[in-house]
């Protein structure tokens, strides 16, 4: 609890390392997470430090590693992550290590290289086997035909050559084939008559498969194409267009006998593509096995390392350079941890000198260190969002473990919503060790790390949810309500008691939809619920006003108990600083002002509840005029709560007046006294008008703050009512629907119905509201309560551990 409470006391110690011993000490010291580490080299740029070699094979290593992590998830092949972290790597074994690592790369890239060729080529010889097939059908030539004409000349200058003058012309006839991506078919047709100008003709036909493409590995639908053209100036026309189109072109077989020697050709080749690519994936899958035993120990080696080496060129080296200096900030109860690591890594690396260490005074303020556990954990988040807190003052997360989830609740107070909060977190809490859960996505991640916040605010939640009678929003008659309407009928009282009371008859209750009961009538009202409010209020039509001065009352209480709680924590703070003067000073002006008036507010309160009952209710005056006239009449005479309440007379018209004179001459003489005193001892000097202007503005802004953060506390009352009214809208527009419906098919539409209901009341009642009900909490603790105490303006200690380091595999393969 003393960590907790305060955060632990922490030393500046100077670590004397031997050359021969740094690396072995520094991995002993990432194992147990002891010290944080100073930079001794802050002049240095980080290319200029004595260990910026090592820190570039650490990163080359790590470049590998991404290397082979991305191959191995390419091939579907699982990840093997040990529970156990592997120790940092002996310097004796780096050296085997990066030429393990650097030989596996080589030959994988290798491999893979042959195997991208092969697959392009296997891919290459399909394509053209389906072309051969669909163009079988295009052109049928006869093959004895080989036309020997002379080549004509150039057609630039006509265009309106037909199929007949062409013959005559005496032109060659060729083609091209190949595939075209179907979603360039179109534009590549218009390019060719645009450019060819009409002197081709073209063919297609789409493929009934997809195939995958050689160049991207997209599957995508392909067309074949046949062009068929006139003279070798449109042919090298075609062929550019081809190519500026990405079109595979292959070349198109002459006669029927040399289609059926290519075809016969292309298929021997693809069964023995087909052999040697899945002998060449076979021997790639065992080699990636082989080093997807290995890559999650490496992982985390190379991390270790390059961290010691990242923590060596913090240190500085002694004259003889045989020596490294390190300063490091340590909490006093680790001190003998530090010393027994020391004497691990030297013992490890067999040194004959060990290395030590001594603590050093010094007047920086060291970082915070704090404690926590995985149950702490979230709650010092939250304080630490506002700011990490300065050292040695109070830690507000011991007191928020428990403010925060009842102030959370006090405004999400609902039984059955709750409830369902509080298993969904208990199912965390008891999954907590599931490797799903650590891996999952951001949001489902948020859920997990603040599952014991989760767990503490719905349990709270139905607490407050039975003490407002409020399940879903309906109400829960567990103990009998206290009210009696019979007793409002005037057959249950004798003749003589008529006159004096209001009851009903058959009468009343026929011509009067509304009826009131009256609880100064005897036997309507027999006491209290046990538990929360009556659940007759759930049916009365005044429950509204009711509910919202029970709240607004219940806000303004727990608001002031809170900042008076803030303001108390203050003076420990004081004490421990040393700081009486601020406890006569600040601390319990404070304390008075804050009691004299909204104590004096919530005693109102409390005097009110007990000494007026339901027959003198009528005449209870109102506890906001009687505030208001306390400041703005407070000469005026009114009734008072009790006698003497309000009004004061002066005993003289001029004592004011003196009394200020006299006050004045005091300090008059106060200051001459002080002078005095000053010549006689040497004085420390400050600031005189710096010290006022800030007590001033501090003065200023605590009594203004007071009235403002009260008022800001009435956020539980309005998130109160604002969570019970969607609640009850939400029934009142789908549950009472469903049940209003007949027997023969009200269970048709009930189940619907209930399904919707369930999934507005998660998305709307508990993730929404919930997340604002969160939001509103963390504003009253960081302004309202935590402004009264908490500086926040630490930094906080980071150690120097493994622990820190990331051991999982990122989406993106990244080892960094």
């Amino acid at each position: 609890m003393g960590s907790l409470f305060r955060s632990e006391t922490v030393c500046l110690a100077q670590l004397f390392l031997q050359s021969g011993t740094a690396y072995e000490c520094l991995s002993a010291l990432g194992e147990k997470g002891l010290v944080q580490f100073r930079d001794l080299n802050q002049n240095v740029s980080s290319f200029q430090r004595k260990f910026v070699g090592e820190v570039k094979r650490c990163e080359e290593l790590e470049r590998i590693l991404v290397y082979l992590v991305q191959e191995i998830n390419r091939a579907d092949i699982p990840l093997p992550e040990g529970e156990a972290s592997p120790p940092a790597p002996p310097l004796k074994q780096v050296l085997e290590m990066q030429e393990q690592l650097q030989k596996l790369e080589v030959e994988l890239r290798e491999v893979i290289k042959n195997k991208e060729k092969l697959r392009k080529n296997l891919l290459e010889l399909i394509e053209y086997t389906h072309m051969l097939r669909v163009t079988k059908t295009f052109v049928k030539r006869n093959v004895e035909f080989e036309p020997t004409y002379e080549e004509f000349p150039s057609l630039e200058s006509d265009s309106l050559l037909d199929y007949s003058c062409m013959q005559r012309l005496g032109a060659k006839l060729g083609f091209v084939s190949g595939l075209i991506n179907q979603g360039k078919v179109e534009a590549f047709e218009k390019m060719l008559w645009r450019v060819c100008k009409g002197y081709t003709i073209v063919s297609y036909a789409e493929l009934d498969e997809s195939l995958e493409d050689s160049e991207t590995g997209e599957v995508i639908k392909w067309y074949v194409f046949l062009i068929s053209f006139w003279g070798e100036q449109i042919g090298h026309k075609v062929k550019k267009i081809c190519d500026c189109y990405h079109c595979h072109v292959y070349p198109y077989p002459n006669t029927a006998e040399e289609r059926r020697e290519i075809q016969e050709g292309l298929n021997t080749r693809i069964q023995d593509l087909y052999t040697v690519l899945h002998k060449t994936e076979d021997y790639l899958r065992q080699v990636l096995c082989k080093a997807a035993e290995s890559v999650y120990s490496r992982v985390i080696q190379v991390k270790k390392m390059k961290a010691i080496y990242h923590m060596l060129n913090m240190c500085s080296f002694d004259v003889t350079n045989k020596c490294l200096i390190a300063e490091v900030w340590c909490p006093e109860a680790d001190l003998q941890d530090l010393r027994r690591a020391l004497e691990e890594g030297s013992r490890e690396s067999g040194a004959t000198i060990p290395s030590f260490m001594n603590v050093i005074p010094t007047n920086e303020t060291p970082p915070t260190r704090i404690r926590t556990n995985k149950f702490t954990e979230g709650f010092q988040n939250i304080v630490d969002a506002y700011g990490v807190g300065s050292y040695r003052e109070v830690n507000p997360a011991l007191f928020t473990i428990i403010t925060f989830p009842f102030l959370f609740a006090v405004m999400f107070g609902d039984f059955g919503h709750g409830f369902v909060m509080f298993l969904f977190a208990l199912l965390l809490v008891l999954n907590e060790n599931h490797p799903r859960l650590n891996q999952s996505q951001e949001i489902m991640r948020m859920f997990f790390n603040g599952r014991y916040i989760l767990l503490l605010m719905g349990l709270f939640s139905v607490y407050t949810g039975l003490i407002y009678n409020d399940c879903f929003s309906k109400s829960v008659n567990l103990f009998g309500s206290g009210w009696n309407v019979s007793a409002m009928y005037s057959s249950s009282h004798p003749p003589a008691e008529h006159k004096k009371m209001v009851l009903w008859n058959d009468s009343v209750v026929r011509h009067n939809s509304i009826l009131q009961l009256d609880p100064s009538v005897p036997g309507v009202f027999r006491g209290p619920y046990p538990l929360g409010i009556d659940p007759i209020w759930n049916l009365a039509t005044n429950r509204l006003t009711f509910l919202n001065s029970f709240k607004m009352k219940m806000s303004v209480i727990l608001g002031i108990i809170h900042m008076t709680f803030g303001v108390i924590l203050g003076i420990f703070n004081h004490l421990h600083f040393r700081k009486k003067f601020n406890i006569y000073l600040v601390s319990i002006p404070e304390l008075l002002f804050m009691l004299c008036i909204f104590g004096y507010l919530i005693f109102m309160i409390f005097y009110k509840w007990l000494v007026f009952s339901a027959e003198t209710s009528r005449v209870a005056p109102s506890i906001l005029i009687e505030f208001i006239n306390m400041f703005l009449f407070p000469a005026s005479k009114t009734s008072g709560l009790y006698t003497g309440q309000s009004g004061y007379t002066l005993i003289r018209k001029d004592s004011e007046e003196e009394v200020s004179l006299l006050g004045s001459q005091d300090v008059e003489e106060g200051n001459h006294q002080v002078e005095d005193g000053c010549r006689e001892m040497v004085c420390e000097e400050f600031n005189f008008g710096e010290i006022l202007m800030t007590q001033v503005i501090h003065s200023i802004e605590y009594c203004l703050g007071c009235i403002s953060n009260t008022a800001s506390y009435l956020r539980l009352w309005a998130l109160s009512l604002a969570h019970a009214q969607l609640s009850d809208v939400l029934w009142a527009m789908l549950m009472r629907v469903g049940l209003r419906v007949d027997t023969t098919y009200g269970v048709l539409l009930l189940l619907p119905v209930i399904a919707l209901f369930a999934v507005l009341t998660i998305f709307i009642l508990l993730i929404m509201e919930g997340l604002s009900a969160f939001l509103h909490t963390i504003r009253l603790h960081w302004v309202e309560f935590q402004n009264k105490f908490y500086v926040g303006a630490g930094t906080k200690f980071v150690p120097f551990s493994f622990s820190l380091l990331s051991s999982k595999f990122s989406n993106d393969d990244s080892v960094a």
